[in-house]
């Protein structure tokens, strides 16, 4: 058996085995122990010479790396079946990109046979080859999400998030994950589960946040109870270390060492990149929360950020004295009495614009006025969000910085407030607790005060609730101090010679009139920084992202406040099917792909017929009303 190729790596020449006064089965079947195809060379080196030949001839007809079967028979050498060989990520790129230079195929061709999840799996982590071939493989499931990682075995996503906090590196094991898994998941190296596939919950999540997975992995047995799982005669036990590889599915006993993925070194990947700008018709951003995901990004090629999600700059980050996650946390509990206050001073100053000679109105603005500035409530509202503005400005910095010339697409808190909050569960022991055993005080008050605030945010569906623009227009003055710190440091990069492209992005738009009133608030705040820093010559932009059908049918307003669109393609498709992503996934929806109820998940290929006929109606009643509306697509498909 020979390659034309590597199957490996790609380098071009021959690559294979043989046994001398053998059959093809004895190779095949690893009765025999073969010897590499090399010895041939050295012992029949006018047969070695005529297969090279032959070789390089089934190349030049089929136009690809072969692999063949031959033999050799009283000297004579016989060629029993070619086939297009299978190879490694690593040695399509190679082989792909080398044709092109040796005239055997064109770019397009080329480009054409690199899948992206070629390109994933070279980007990530991987294990070094030796080290891997020496170690002892326990099993393989599906390759669900492509890198190689290396940590102790954990079995419950509480302890996960201990020992992964304390430093440790962790492998979250689960027979398979759900949403309340995911405390655990965000510290994990990587994920193993026993049951799902490539769209389950482990899978998807692994994906996104670009963690290695090996899911639906049957020949483990997790017992839960013991904390274990065993595969054969081996017994992984919790704190035990292991290595999985993503790309391929495998599971191994210990620590394999890691080759980290340096992207300036893969020269064919980059050369196939090159080709790729010649004749696509999209342009590729990336999303990146922070600057080192940002300056990442940048090496990779990308052409600036298309999401920045700002959410993640509310929790804590190492070596910082003011806690991000504190001011939050105690923004929206004084928000109970703040908020509503905040609002009624908002809606006087609005109506003393209209009506500014009415005296009465002025009255009553300035008493509310009064009222609001000396309210302690108020007081820690405002001074949280004080806090947080330098440590957000310091982030937005960052990232402007690493992505000179190119543009970044902020968007603004998204998720529900709860998010940042402690579970109402956990609250209610506690609570519970502390009551039991007679507690009184400034502990007992925090802790109903936190509870009470809790239950007020909680919802039935909170995806569709108090979340994206509503939290801007319920919560005065939080988008504002993000526009804020935004523009801020669009201001001091521009200053120090970065070429700044900011663009503000307001989330789960659904009504024109939701977008007008917060891009109007937000507009003024990005107006006034110019003023004051002296730098109205720079641009910024603000839009939109596309999630709720409403929106997308009716753009023709939408586009009236908008300078731009973004379909968050997730979101959009569970409001569009009406399912949860998260419950269908693990209830019903593989079983409806299954049975052909489905063609396809939707979560993972966008549906065209739907979802994707109400973003071309999107985006042709956009441009009917701004030829200039500026599209993009920031979904989490696949």
């Amino acid at each position: 058996v020979m390659f034309t190729r590597s199957p490996s790596d790609g380098s071009k020449g021959l690559f294979g085995e043989l046994l001398f006064n053998a059959q093809g089965e004895d190779v095949v079947a690893g009765i025999r122990t073969p010897i590499k195809l090399e010895e041939l060379k050295d012992q029949y080196p006018k047969l070695y010479a005529e297969l090279e030949e032959i070789a390089h001839k089934v190349e030049e007809h089929y136009k690809d790396m072969q692999d063949m079967e031959f033999t050799i028979e009283r000297g004579k050498l016989w060629i029993l079946q070619t086939r297009t060989g299978k190879r490694t990520a690593r040695a399509s790129i190679k082989i792909a990109v080398d044709m092109v230079e040796e005239g055997l195929i064109d770019k397009e061709t080329a480009l054409l046979r690199i899948q992206p999840s070629h390109i994933d799996q070279i980007l990530h982590p991987q294990f070094d080859p030796q080290a891997k071939k020496e170690a002892v493989l326990l099993a393989k499931g599906l390759n669900a999400s492509p890198g190689a990682a290396v940590g102790m075995a954990i079995f419950d996503a509480d302890k996960a998030e201990e020992r992964g906090k304390a430093g440790d590196s962790v492998i979250l094991v689960r027979p398979e994950t759900t949403p309340e898994d995911v405390n655990g998941m965000v510290v994990s190296r990587g994920f193993l589960t026993q049951h799902g596939g490539g769209t389950s919950h482990a899978a998807v999540v692994a994906r996104g946040w670009g963690k290695p997975c090996v899911a639906g992995c049957e020949d483990i047995k997790i017992d839960l109870a013991r904390r274990l799982f065993t595969v054969g005669e081996y017994t992984v036990r919790e704190g035990d270390w292991i290595s999985i590889d993503g790309s391929t599915g495998e599971v191994f006993l210990g620590k394999i060492p890691l080759v980290e993925a340096v992207y300036e070194k893969e020269t064919e990947l980059i050369k196939a990149l090159e080709w790729a700008d010649e004749v696509r018709s999209l342009g590729v951003l990336a999303n990146a929360d922070n600057p080192e995901d940002a300056s990442r990004a940048r090496r990779f090629g990308a052409q600036g950020i298309g999401l920045c999600r700002t959410e993640h700059m509310f929790f804590d980050q190492e070596g910082e004295e003011v806690s991000r996650r504190a001011n939050i946390v105690n923004m929206i509990l004084r928000s109970e009495v703040a908020a509503p206050l905040l609002r009624q001073l908002e809606a006087l100053e609005k109506a003393l614009k209209a009506n500014p000679d009415d005296e009465e109105l002025k009255k009553e603005y300035e008493e509310l006025k009064k009222e609001v500035d000396s309210n302690p409530d108020v007081k820690q509202y405002r001074e949280s969000l004080e806090n947080l503005l330098p440590l957000q400005r310091k982030d937005f910095l960052g990232i402007f910085k690493a992505m000179d010339g190119y543009p970044v697409i902020i968007r603004l808190i998204d998720p529900p407030m709860h998010e940042f909050l402690p579970p109402r569960e956990e609250l209610l022991v506690e609570v519970t607790e502390l009551r039991a055993k007679g507690a009184s005080g400034r502990e007992l008050e925090e802790k109903e005060q936190l509870l009470r605030v809790v239950e007020s945010l909680w919802e039935t569906n909170p995806m569709l609730g108090l979340r994206g623009c509503r939290a801007g227009l319920m919560y005065p003055g939080l988008t504002e101090m993000q526009v804020q710190a935004i523009m801020e440091a669009a201001v001091e990069a521009w200053k120090q010679g970065v070429e700044v492209h900011p663009e503000i992005m307001i989330p789960l738009t659904s009504h024109i009139n939701e977008l007008e009133e917060e891009k109007r608030k937000l507009q003024q705040v990005a107006e006034r920084v110019l003023e004051e820093k002296g730098a109205k010559d720079l641009k910024y932009k603000i839009g939109t992202m596309i999630e709720v059908p409403r929106a997308a049918l009716t753009a023709d307003e939408i586009a009236r406040a908008a300078e731009f669109f973004s379909f968050g393609t997730n979101d959009l498709t569970q409001m569009t099917y009406g399912i949860s992503r998260d419950d269908a996934e693990g209830k019903f929806l593989l079983n409806f792909v299954d049975r052909k109820l489905l063609p396809v998940n939707p979560f993972q290929v966008l549906d065209r017929d739907g979802v994707g006929k109400l973003m071309r109606m999107c985006v042709e009643a956009g441009r009917k009303t701004n030829p200039d509306l500026e599209i993009g697509i920031c979904g989490e498909h696949g």
